[in-house]
């Protein structure tokens, strides 16, 4: 007979058998692993994914597209082919497209519609046709640290270096300016083509100096690009450094915007910078902007307000970039300041920084006359307005003091009010514009009166300059209006105005001629309501 078990007996035997026995369940084989298909559709790849194979999205996607097209070669790539004009694009599966859609609005002068709509890409298929071959081109955007990266894989089906070539063209253009300006803001170079648009107006015909002021600003600058021989044969770095001082509204900024104009027609791209503030710190935004500079020189470095870019914290690193081990060569740097003595003696008296001042004080009496005589040229053909030579005398010595911005407000104001006048009532140009002289003569008087009070100097105050347009930043905010219409992704069948008529380009195609005639198509398509994709 056997011996009754203990209470106790039974209660270690459960323990036992509990802790010593059971398989752990983190180390119980799946259904997959045991050779059991799993009845959810959606376990076997949520524990692909969550078994966290590859950490790395980039690297997972490319053996992917290795093991889905194992004849072709797979480069992985951040440089945006979509933008480049050069290519040709089609997607390869429209309904996979996903997209992030945003709507942009348009300037009222640029177009009868209120704005586009923008596809940003998430994921994306497309074949594209550069030179003499083909390729498939995979965009995919996936969250990283605090933002996200845009992937880019090109597959080719030969060796990978033709995906290279392709990549080395569009990066080529990518970096070149194409009717565009670059400035610096927030820590970041932008391409502007509304600043490039604003510079073309300018003109140094408009700009009213004494002609042997003019003349030696223009040797100054255009010498330096035409003196790099020199430069080197005296064993001197190829660099020079200019300061644009004065009060306000006295054509120093009309002056930069002709020197802009020239120096990019003449291949000297401009360069403008607008603030050091940015999420790298003052010094980090010096070296990224003395960086590009070099990088792109020849060129004109632009530093306008240079008493509010340079302060004491940030001087000395400043002065690093500028004197420092660094080549600076081909760098025609141009600063401007209104407050001429609020500047470092460093970098106001000493030469090989900035090597010359050019001062732009209010103009004096011949200086009037001729701005004068600029709206008397100006006003030549309206036949309802009287400008007679004793008026350009009599506005010349009523406006000692005036800036040329004050002047330009006298005749601009005086057209205003005369323009709201009847034919019958209207009185004549010359009183109205005197009135004007004087209404500007007691603001001005007023201005000073209060600056004086305050324990100021007295300073000319001139109406606020246009600033340059600002360029986008962050998501996207503004469509360039070359682009409009212009859609880098299109329909291959032939049908109503934004879509592109005909399939992919061929071999004869594929050249520069079919290459231009594809632009030239493009822009004759003119506004439409195509799809326009940002990668």
């Amino acid at each position: 007979m056997a011996t009754p078990v203990t209470p106790k007996e039974l209660e270690d035997a459960f323990i036992k058998v509990t802790f010593e026995e059971d398989t752990p369940l983190e180390q119980e084989d799946t259904p997959l692993e045991q050779g059991i298909a799993a009845t959810d559709p959606l376990y076997d790849p949520w524990i692909d994914q969550a078994s966290n194979k590859f950490s790395e999205p980039a690297v997972f996607g490319a053996r992917q597209l290795r093991k889905l097209y194992p004849k072709h070669s797979v480069v992985l790539a951040s440089t945006n082919v979509l933008g480049f004009p050069g290519a040709l694009v089609q997607p390869l599966s429209p309904s996979d497209l996903i997209t992030t859609v945003y709507f942009v609005p348009l300037a009222r002068r640029l177009s009868t519609i209120p704005g586009v709509l923008v596809d940003q890409i998430s994921f994306g298929s497309f074949r594209v046709a550069w030179d003499k071959y083909e390729y498939l081109l995979y965009v995919v955007k996936y969250p990283y640290g605090l933002g996200s990266i845009v992937q880019h894989y090109i597959l080719h089906d030969g060796p990978e270096e033709h995906a290279r070539a392709l990549l080395l063209a569009a990066g080529a253009w990518a970096t070149q300016l194409h009717e565009e300006v670059l400035i610096f803001n927030s820590g970041f170079w932008q391409k502007d083509h509304s600043l490039w648009l604003d510079i073309q107006k300018a003109n140094w015909a408009d700009v009213i100096l004494k002609d042997k002021f003019k003349t030696a600003i223009q040797k100054d600058v255009y010498g330096f690009f035409d003196s790099e021989d020199l430069y080197k044969s005296l064993a001197i770095p190829w660099k020079r450094g200019l300061i644009m001082w004065g009060p306000p509204g006295n054509g120093k900024t009309i002056s930069l915007k002709a020197i802009m104009k020239d120096c990019d027609e003449k291949g000297y791209a401009p360069l403008y910078v607008k603030s050091f503030k940015s999420w790298m710190g003052e010094e980090g935004s010096m070296q990224a902007v003395f960086e590009k500079a070099r990088q792109m020189a020849p060129c004109v470095l632009i530093l306008e307000d240079l008493d509010s870019l340079i302060n004491d914290a940030n001087r000395s690193f400043f002065l690093n970039q500028l004197d420092g081990l660094q080549s600076n060569d081909g760098l025609l740097i141009i600063g401007t300041t209104n407050h001429f003595d609020r500047l470092d003696p460093a970098l106001n008296s000493r030469p090989s920084r900035f090597d010359r001042k050019y001062e732009f004080p209010d103009p004096d009496e011949e200086e009037r006359t001729l701005y004068v005589q600029y709206w008397q040229g100006k006003l030549q053909g309206n036949k309802k307005i009287s400008f007679p030579d004793s008026l350009v005398k009599e506005i010349a010595s009523q406006t000692d003091g005036f800036s040329f911005a004050y002047l330009k407000e006298a005749f601009v104001s005086s057209l205003v009010l005369l323009a709201g006048f009847e034919d019958d009532d209207k009185p004549e140009f010359g009183d109205v514009l005197k009135g004007q002289v004087k209404a500007l003569r007691d603001q001005l008087d007023k201005g000073k009166d209060k600056l004086a009070q305050l324990g100021s100097a007295p300073t000319v105050s001139a109406r606020a300059r246009p600033s340059p347009p600002q360029p986008s930043a962050g998501r996207l905010t503004q469509v360039d209006e070359r682009f409009l219409g212009l859609g880098r992704i299109w329909d291959a069948t032939a049908g109503a105005v934004g879509r592109m008529p005909g399939s992919m380009p061929g071999v004869a195609d594929s050249g520069e001629a079919g290459v231009q005639n594809q632009r030239r198509e493009l822009r004759d398509l003119g506004l439409s309501f195509g799809r326009s994709f940002v990668a």
